[in-house]
């Protein structure tokens, strides 16, 4: 039995993806940056949007904010932020089937209104801050945390147009040369015969 070499490509390249994506956050988490301006939030979004396996889409983002973690440190709202970022990959989630410039946009404003109430109420809840007890305490709270919520989207805009961006050009050009991306595979694979009656409008070796 001959092993397909397409599926070992797939394999590769997915785990250099993954590999990448995870150095990558956790280094930019760890370099000085504007205060919530990260790629954990889009990272997390672009997991549940193309990553098929669901354990996959999960591990990339905790493992790249556990990386990071490592360096910065850890505190008591560790459980609720890394929680946030899973609601964020959950989101992802809707983005796998149809991945349109609105449907993004609204899964990039939600992942960051998320993450700014949840994050709030923790830091509210755990005591960390000097924050009341009460009503007018939570209030104050996510009043002040208002200047980071921006800093918190336009982290999340700015590297969801790379990620989101940078993917939809690499499956752009595959197409164009009448082949499926190498890094996801297919829900439903086609006959060998249809694939090679594809026209391509790559220039063939000759």
């Amino acid at each position: 039995m001959q092993s397909d070499p397409n599926t070992g490509n797939f394999i590769g390249l997915r785990t250099a993806l993954i590999a990448a994506m995870v150095v990558a956050s956790a280094a930019l988490r760890i370099a000085p940056h504007p205060m919530n301006f990260t790629p954990a939030g889009a990272v997390a979004l672009f997991s549940g949007a193309y990553f098929t396996t669901k354990r996959v889409a999960i591990a990339v983002p905790l493992l790249s904010i556990i990386a990071g973690d490592m360096f910065i440190g850890f505190n008591r709202l560790v459980p609720c932020i890394y929680a946030s970022f899973l609601a964020s990959v959950v989101l992802g989630f809707w983005l796998h089937q149809k991945k349109s410039v609105v449907r993004i946009g609204a899964a990039t404003l939600a992942g960051a209104i998320q993450f700014f109430l949840v994050s709030n109420f923790a830091m509210w809840a755990s005591g960390l801050g000097s924050y009341s007890k009460d009503a007018s305490g939570l209030i104050a709270c996510y009043v002040s945390g208002v200047p980071l919520f921006w800093n918190t989207l336009a982290g999340d805009a700015f590297y969801v147009t790379l990620l989101f961006g940078g993917m939809a050009l690499a499956e752009n050009g595959s197409r164009r040369c009448g082949n499926r991306s190498s890094l996801w595979p297919a829900r439903n694979l086609r006959s060998v015969s249809s694939a090679k009656s594809a026209t391509s409008a790559c220039p063939q070796p000759s």
